[in-house]
């Protein structure tokens, strides 16, 4: 398998798994990964937005990523993001990375100061050098870190020999155009946006990281395996689908996270537990639509997924 063929496809961004103690569980993080691996997605994108990174210590997300390792391994495509909001934090979780395998590390830039672009390209090449023999993909989402990867950034970081892409979050799809034509061959771009997957496709991404993925990987699956098959229709119909059950999923009083985890504990059994605060808790006012949103899903997967 080639450096781009191994991100090319459906990987969703893994969920914070807690326990009865609000503590992060191997036990649930590993019931997770076997279920993902037995939906057929690529693979997975590990302490994340959708993993509550920014809420949880360097313990934490080691554990997460250990228990995602051990079922995962020689399975699926393992991208682990390690940024912290201190350079030695994320080096020591980029190391940690590397030493369990992984495929890739991943990283936001800095966040809260607004720190020049040659401060920002130090920061990721110190974070890639702390894993020397790891793909190192760039983590654009400048609504929520308030920097953006622009193409002379971009072009900087290109002289790293271990980036191998970026995982583009921004909301307007041209970036991923731009970044596959500064790149050139050899380099991925992963849509971030989950509702804009067919647009992301049908501009040149490769495949799509994103955190809905895993309470509907059925339809994510679709939607990629049309694409690939020039049945834009169908996949504009199921994107479609999955947009709506998105807004449905944002529009409870709790955390969209905390949404997800309880639709996919009424849909598949698993117990992931809630979210961190500040993250909202689900009300109870929620749970109807809880059980609505998982109709709607079972809905979707019947109509496209037989």
């Amino acid at each position: 398998m080639s450096k781009v063929e191994k991100y090319q496809g459906i990987i969703p961004a893994f969920y914070a798994c807690y326990g009865e103690d609000g503590k992060a569980s191997a036990q649930r993080s590993r019931e997770l990964t076997r279920h993902m691996v037995k939906k057929g997605v690529k693979g997975l994108y590990v302490c994340g937005s959708s993993g509550e990174c920014i809420y949880q210590s360097k313990e934490e997300r080691k554990l997460t990523l250990e228990a995602v390792m051990e079922e995962a391994a020689g399975k699926l495509t393992v991208i682990a993001h390690v940024a912290c909001n201190n350079t030695e934090d994320s080096r020591e979780l980029a190391a940690h990375a590397q030493a369990l395998g992984v495929d890739a590390i991943a990283a936001i830039p800095p966040i809260y100061f607004h720190l020049p672009e040659h401060a920002i390209a130090e920061y990721w090449n110190d974070i890639s050098a702390a894993a020397p023999d790891t793909d190192f993909i760039i983590y654009n989402i400048p609504q929520l870190a308030g920097v953006r990867l622009t193409m002379p950034l971009y072009k900087k970081m290109l002289e790293n020999p271990r980036v191998v892409g970026v995982k583009n979050s921004s909301e307007s799809t041209q970036d991923i155009q731009m970044f596959k034509d500064a790149a050139g061959e050899g380099h991925i771009v992963l849509n971030g946006p989950d509702e804009q997957l067919v647009s992301g496709l049908a501009i040149g991404a490769d495949g799509g990281i994103g955190g809905t993925y895993g309470v509907m990987p059925e339809l994510y699956l679709e939607i990629f395996n049309a694409m690939k098959n020039g049945d834009v229709t169908r996949a504009q119909a199921v994107q479609n689908d999955a947009c709506r059950i998105i807004y449905a999923l944002c529009g409870c009083h709790g955390n969209l996270y905390a949404a997800i985890k309880a639709v996919m504990e009424l849909r598949e059994g698993l117990k992931l537990g809630g979210v961190r605060k500040p993250l909202a808790a689900l009300t109870e006012e929620d749970m109807p639509k809880i059980k609505a949103i998982a109709g709607m899903v079972d809905e979707a997967i019947g109509k496209y997924c037989k």
